[in-house]
């Protein structure tokens, strides 16, 4: 099933919003008003877009460290995202979590994780939480290429298989897995056999730089693990134009290479698309990015005002 008219211009503001919250992260970083480590989702905007809509509200997210994307796709507020950034009392961790552990329990956004596939284990127990308590749920578990070569990986999926959790299993293959001394061909022939070793269905080579094969997608993986079959694998292939993090000097692939990448950028084909199907003018769509940029400025505004957390609150659960 196709986006609807609605659903099509507000992908596009939010892949725009994305994006613009991750440019501003970086000119924030280096002027030192964030902190810590910073993973940017530039590039990868489509696959947080196609979840939104490929999945239901009361369906459960998780992912890794480069979880700002995601977490703005799920309906985090903006301003408490960037919050969090600045370690701010406001944010959506109460300044304790910072960039990489961003959670909403009332989204059942689960969070960013920074230990490389440390919760592909918690998406197998949110599965299994679910499916004993007959509920109507679905699991998706974003993680970056570089987790399926773990322990963590192999664990969560056999057990998703043994019991066939309604997990859906998705690898975002941002062509860099860090750590990792594989081509890309050996790479993918690598992560296909790592997931049909244990029976479950694949679907690899998705694109990931377009939002509908990558919606159709999802919608059809969400829909075979509702149906009590078991889980799902997906490979969905995208392209990551900055660095792993803000400390990554990317020595390991050179700048013509990114720029080539730029021409399938997801952003400027969906805009192509929705134009081209005459869903949005060119003025339509210049107003959406502007609504964007205006939201991640105040929300910069917003943490820039907030306060930081108070010392004893150290000692507090952020959920209590």
């Amino acid at each position: 099933m196709a986006l609807t008219k609605k659903q099509s211009l507000e992908a596009y503001r939010l892949m725009n919003l994305i994006r613009r919250f991750e440019e501003k992260c970086a000119e924030l970083y280096a002027a030192g008003d964030i902190g810590g480590f910073l993973h940017l989702y530039i590039g990868q905007e489509a696959i947080a877009a196609a979840a939104r809509y490929a999945l239901r509200d009361d369906d459960n997210i998780i992912t890794a460290y480069r979880d700002h994307g995601i977490a703005l796709a799920r309906g985090l507020p903006t301003d408490q995202v960037m919050a969090e950034m600045f370690g701010k009392a406001t944010g959506t961790s109460k300044g304790k979590g910072g960039s990489m552990h961003l959670a909403d329990i009332d989204k059942r956004f689960w969070g960013g994780w920074a230990i490389v596939g440390s919760h592909l284990p918690l998406a197998a127990g949110l599965a299994l939480a679910d499916q004993y308590r007959d509920e109507d749920r679905v699991t998706l578990a974003l993680m970056g290429d570089g987790a399926t070569n773990i322990g963590y990986f192999h664990e969560a999926l056999n057990m998703a298989a043994v019991w066939k959790l309604p997990v859906v299993w998705l690898v975002e293959n941002n062509q860099y897995g860090m750590g990792t001394a594989v081509t890309r061909a050996s790479a993918v022939a690598d992560i296909a056999k790592k997931a049909e070793a244990y029976g479950m269905p694949c679907c690899m080579q998705v694109d990931g730089m377009d939002l509908l094969e990558t919606y159709e997608m999802i919608k059809e993986a969400a829909a075979y693990a509702r149906s009590g079959q078991g889980s799902f694998f997906l490979e969905v292939n995208t392209y990551r134009y900055r660095g792993h993090s803000m400390g990554d000097p990317e020595r390991y692939r050179q700048a013509h290479e990114v720029e080539a990448q730029k021409a399938t950028d997801p952003i400027v084909r969906w805009a192509e698309h929705l134009k081209e199907q005459k869903i949005a003018t060119a003025k339509k769509l210049a107003e959406l990015e502007q609504e964007a940029e205006d939201e991640v400025e105040a929300a910069i505004e917003f943490a820039r005002n907030s306060p930081f957390p108070a010392p004893e609150e150290l000692y507090d659960d952020i959920y209590a």
